[in-house]
C-alpha cells in the first residue's frame, strides 16, 4: 500500500462526538515516513524526566493550547517540538477521529506523512523523547493486537439525587468493561491510548470502519 491509497481511505473517513464541554483536550498525530521500501509508523518512548507515564511507547501529541487554531496545529506543533522536524517536512495531515476516555480526555487523533532525508534526520527533544523507533505499516496489518480487560464502574457521589430519578438508590449502576490493546514488536510494548489509537486505524485502514 502507497500513501496516496491510505490518504484516500483516512479522507472518507469522518467521526465526531458532542457533549464534552469539559473534558481535557489533546491532540496526537500519527507520524509516517518511507523507510527501506515501505510505509512505517514512528513512536516515542516517553523521557524518563517527563511528569507522566515516562518510559512509555507513544505518538507526538499534547495538549491543546489558547493559541491553537485547532487541534490539528497543536498536533502538528506537538509533533515538531517533540521530533525535531519542521512544519514544512510534515504533510497529508488528515483526522481519524475523537478518543473519548472514562477519565475525562478528548484526544482528536490525525496522521500526517513526514518528508526526511534519513531516519538520522530525525532530532528528539530529549526533555520528552528518549528514543524513537519505526515499525512497518504491514506489521499492524498484518498482526492483531492482544486483548485484556479493564472493569470500570460509574459511582455517583454522596450528593447524587437519588430521590430524583426512578428507582432511587435502586437505580442500577453501570459497569463496563474497558478493552485494552497491547502490541509486541520487538523490545517494545505499545499499549494504553496509543495502542487503542492505533488499532483503530488499522480498523480503517482495512476497511473494518468507515
Amino acid at each position: 500500500m502507497d500513501y496516496k491509497t491510505l490518504n484516500n481511505i483516512i479522507k472518507k473517513h469522518q467521526s465526531e462526538t458532542l457533549g464534552l464541554p469539559n473534558n481535557r483536550k489533546y491532540a496526537i498525530i500519527i507520524p509516517l515516513i518511507e523507510k527501506d521500501g515501505e510505509l512505517q509508523i514512528v513512536f516515542e518512548v516517553r523521557s524518563k524526566y517527563m511528569r507522566r507515564q515516562p518510559g512509555e511507547v507513544c505518538f507526538p501529541g499534547g495538549k491543546v493550547d489558547q493559541d491553537d487554531l485547532n487541534t490539528s496545529e497543536t498536533a502538528v506543533r506537538e509533533l515538531c517540538e517533540e521530533l525535531g522536524v519542521s512544519e514544512g517536512q510534515v504533510n497529508n495531515v488528515e483526522y481519524l477521529g475523537l478518543l473519548v476516555t472514562p477519565f475525562r480526555l478528548s484526544v482528536s487523533a490525525y496522521t500526517g506523512f513526514i518528508t526526511i532525508g534519513s531516519y538520522e534526520g530525525f532530532q528528539p527533544n530529549p526533555l520528552e523523547v528518549d528514543s524513537i523507533f519505526t515499525v512497518p505499516l504491514s506489521f499492524f496489518l498484518e498482526n492483531k493486537p492482544e486483548v485484556h480487560y479493564i472493569d470500570v464502574e460509574i459511582k455517583p457521589d454522596d450528593n447524587f439525587p437519588y430521590d430524583d430519578i426512578p428507582n432511587g438508590e435502586s437505580y442500577e449502576v453501570q459497569k463496563v468493561q474497558y478493552e485494552e490493546h497491547f502490541y509486541y514488536y520487538e523490545d517494545y510494548v505499545i499499549w494504553g491510548l496509543t495502542a487503542r489509537i492505533l488499532n483503530d486505524f488499522i480498523a480503517i485502514i482495512k476497511g473494518d470502519r468507515t
